[in-house]
């Protein structure tokens, strides 16, 4: 019969003896990421390739470092890259429903904001002085006098000639009158007019009608001078605007020659500011202080000259990274703010705001893949930019035609950036085959580890790895007894004994709370006890829903007993998973035979309490009984399995094992034993294959046979493929020594029931027999009989 497994093999301890040092003060830092040289060679070639669609998808778990390691490497590569340039918006002075961008060299940008507010600044203490000027004043007095010395000539003779054809001419400011006057020059009066012959009264008449006539080609003539005067003036006006423009706007072109579209804007604002001059004449003038306002930025009479840097790269070296934590529309893509005026949202290009993509244009742009699926059209929107290269800045509203009103329309920005999401594998598939574009944009995946060989090379290169820990979050140091509990701890999370969890958060926290109980302790280091009190109390938090129900269990409510033994009945071990904590805990599996030819019947899955995987282990059972007992008749058997007192759904097959045994117990009629409980999956040759949450499992079993005071020897049968996954709490162990429990590792379903019943299970023979008084044998000789009834019942 098979022989418990030994201590030796329950617990993998790391000798402390390995390293050479007594604190991880002592440590050098870790400049390496241990398990990770398939992300990190993914990683460095996705950072490195500069072509369209290849941006980077890193997955793995979450907290097991992926946002870190993916900052930090990019950091080393984007120092060495080229500083990005400042993005502009400015004002489009032939459509300023349409700014344009402005892309100039790092702190140019802000540079040309400030020359300009420099330049408009001046020009407003300049532009007034020139209409003060001397040589201004003469000149506009010139044309004005040249049109006042042509009014006059005109009106002077058209009096005249009227004088001497007897008609005085008079000006007023309301106009002008025509009068008869007498050859003394006198106007004549109502009584003299009166007395005149019709003759006289007809050419006086037609003497009026000829000279009002030409007054009023004169006016005409006049106001046409008046206006050519006026355009003359205007035209001085920005003729001396030039010249005092010039001079401080060649010295910008001249700095800026290197930018033609800096060039070309240059000389649009000097075409504005030559035909709105008198802008500068109004904040000269004090009509400012008149309308309430202190001063021209105020009132906004100059905003149009503004320089709006949208994204200045002054600080730092290197290409920008950006984090994007909240990804927004808006956060993301940039957008238009508004200004409430008089009850009216107004916007201008002062207005736009930079989005993350700006920001990062020129470098790298991390973002988690969940935060970016959850915004509303951020993904979408995230892979037109892309694909197009270019960022369009545009209220959500607009682009899905909620309304129809008036907006700027920014001119779209050239996009060169390197996209890294971060996210789980499930995110990852679910793109890759569910949208299309996605395999073109994101052609570079980085798979993280979750966990790493165990080997002496790894556990030093942890103990560097735990000591920055320490530093980075400012802890008290370990010990070396304490670094290795951690080692032994990080293989209990990922189940296995040759492996080290690359999960790092757990390991932080781990350390944190340590670092908080030997802090308590006033201990000035910590100890192997502080990590064990800290794995402690984790469990004491989260495990409520396991104490109540082994209380059931000791009440008697859930029946479990774990004395003696039955025909049909074995103890399986279930596991409970609440997410932050698991535990394991015994079921009591029954079995019942009888003839029939329902075959082997799933009592939870006719409840629909069934999962699919346990389904298909309940289906192997029927599958192992006719290739091992019935190749040469038909099974006619109804047998009926059932997890006793179960009222949730199960799945999983690592319960067919046990099931198998309480079935072949049932049809050889030979009773198992309580004492062991069974954990383990089985295939159709018979073959015990290994599970998964196997510490707690044994250890579910091991505190309930504690909790019941049982004096039996107790213990547990497990797959031997799961040897190397044990990790067994100290508790286990010591009763392991003791020899009060006993863990057994089996390869076959034959050597697990010899386990149970004491008995041969039997092999068979060079002719096809079992042993007589084997298990094997009487489980055969049942399903003949069963066949044999079932055949007679045909016959009669």
């Amino acid at each position: 019969m098979l022989k418990p497994v030994g201590v030796d093999k329950l617990y993998n301890y790391c000798n402390p003896e390995m390293f050479d040092f007594e604190t991880t003060d002592e440590l050098e830092e870790l400049d390496e990421i241990i398990g990770q040289r398939r992300a990190l060679k993914a990683i460095s070639f996705g950072i490195g390739i500069k072509k369209e669609g290849y941006n980077l998808y890193a997955m793995g778990k979450l907290g097991s470092g992926k946002h870190a390691v993916v900052e930090k490497f990019i950091q080393s590569q984007a120092k060495n890259e080229k500083k990005p340039g400042d993005w502009c918006y400015v004002n489009n002075f032939q459509e300023p429903r349409k700014p344009i961008y402005l892309k100039l060299d790092a702190t140019m940008g802000t540079q040309l904001k400030k020359d300009m507010e420099e330049l408009i600044e001046e020009l407003q203490t300049v532009i007034p002085s020139i209409f003060e000027s001397e040589e201004y004043r003469e000149q506009k007095q010139a044309i004005i006098d040249k049109l006042t010395k042509a009014k006059e000539a005109s009106l002077i003779d058209i009096q005249n000639r009227a004088k001497e054809d007897g008609i005085l001419i008079s000006f007023t400011p309301q106009g002008y009158t025509l009068s008869p006057i007498s050859k003394e020059g006198k106007v004549l009066g109502k009584e003299e007019y009166q007395a005149l012959g019709p003759e006289e009264k007809e050419k006086i008449q037609e003497k009026i009608i000829k000279f009002r006539n030409e007054l009023e080609t004169i006016v005409q003539d006049i106001v046409v001078e008046s206006k050519i005067r006026q355009k003359e003036i205007r035209k001085l006006e920005k003729n001396m605007t030039k010249k005092a423009v010039d001079n401080s706007l060649d010295e910008l072109k001249r700095k800026y020659s290197g930018y033609s579209k800096v060039v070309g804007y240059l000389e649009s604002v000097e075409a504005d500011i030559i035909d709105n001059s008198q802008d500068f004449l109004i904040a000269a003038q004090g009509n400012l202080v008149a309308m309430g306002m202190k001063s021209a930025k105020e009132s906004g009479l100059f905003n149009r000259y503004n320089v709006n840097v949208i994204v200045s790269n002054d600080d730092g070296d290197g290409a920008p990274i950006i984090y994007e934590n909240n990804p927004t529309y808006t956060n993301l893509f940039g957008e238009v703010e508004h200004i409430a005026q008089m009850g009216t949202l107004l916007t201008d290009f002062n207005l736009i705001k930079a989005g993350a993509l700006h920001k990062a244009n020129g470098g790298y742009l991390i973002l988690d893949a969940s935060k970016v699926l959850m915004q509303p059209f951020v993904w979408e929107g995230l892979k037109r930019m892309l694909k197009s290269s270019e960022i369009r800045i545009e209220s959500l509203a607009h682009s899905l035609s909620l309304i129809s009103t008036l907006s700027l329309e920014p001119e779209a920005i050239e996009l060169d950036v390197k996209i890294v999401l971060i996210g789980d594998r499930m995110f990852y598939y679910l793109l890759y085959n569910y949208d299309p574009e996605f395999r073109e944009l994101f052609k570079i995946n980085a798979d993280f580890e979750n966990e790493t060989e165990r080997n002496e090379e790894n556990s030093l290169l942890y103990a560097r790895m735990i000591a920055m820990m320490a530093k980075e979050n400012d802890l008290l140091p370990l010990d070396k007894e304490a670094v290795g509990r951690v080692i032994e701890y990080s293989s209990r999370l990922v189940e296995d004994s040759k492996k080290l969890s690359t999960h790092l958060e757990s390991l932080n926290n781990l350390l944190q709370e340590a670092d908080f109980i030997a802090a308590q302790q006033k201990l000035p280091l910590i100890t192997r006890a502080a990590i064990n009190e800290a794995i402690k109390e984790k469990i004491e938090r989260s495990d409520r829903i396991k104490d109540k129900m082994y209380e059931m269990i000791q009440r008697g409510t859930i029946l479990i007993n774990t004395k003696g033994s039955a025909i049909g009945e074995i103890n399986g071990v279930a596991i409970l998973d609440l997410g932050n904590f698991s535990f394991g805990h015994p079921s009591k599996i029954t079995a019942l035979t009888r003839l029939g030819k329902g075959g082997v019947i799933n009592i939870e899955r006719e409840a629909k309490l069934s999962g699919p995987t346990h389904d298909k282990g309940m289906m192997i059972l029927s599958a192992y009984l006719a290739a091992t007992y019935a190749k040469d008749f038909p099974l006619s058997i109804t047998a009926t399995l059932v997890f006793e007192q179960s009222y949730g759904r199960i799945d999983g097959d690592s319960a067919s094992c046990a099931e198998l045994f309480a079935l072949l117990s049932s049809l050889s009629e030979v009773a198992l034993t309580r004492s062991i409980a069974v954990t383990g999956s089985v295939n159709q040759n018979g073959q015990v294959q290994a599970v998964g949450g196997i510490n707690e499992k044994i250890e579910g079993f091991f505190d309930i046979c504690t909790l019941l005071d049982d004096q039996e020897k107790n213990g547990i049968i497990i797959p031997a493929s799961n040897l190397e996954h044990l990790m067994l709490k100290e508790e286990v162990l010591e009763a392991v020594k003791k020899g009060t429990f006993e863990i057994y590792a089996i390869e076959s379903v034959d050597e697990g029931m010899e386990i149970l019943t004491g008995k041969e299970s039997g092999r068979k023979d060079e002719h096809g027999r079992f042993p007589k008084g084997s298990i094997n044998y009487l489980v055969e000789e049942k399903l003949k009989l069963l066949a044999n009834k079932s055949k007679q019942k045909r016959i009669e």
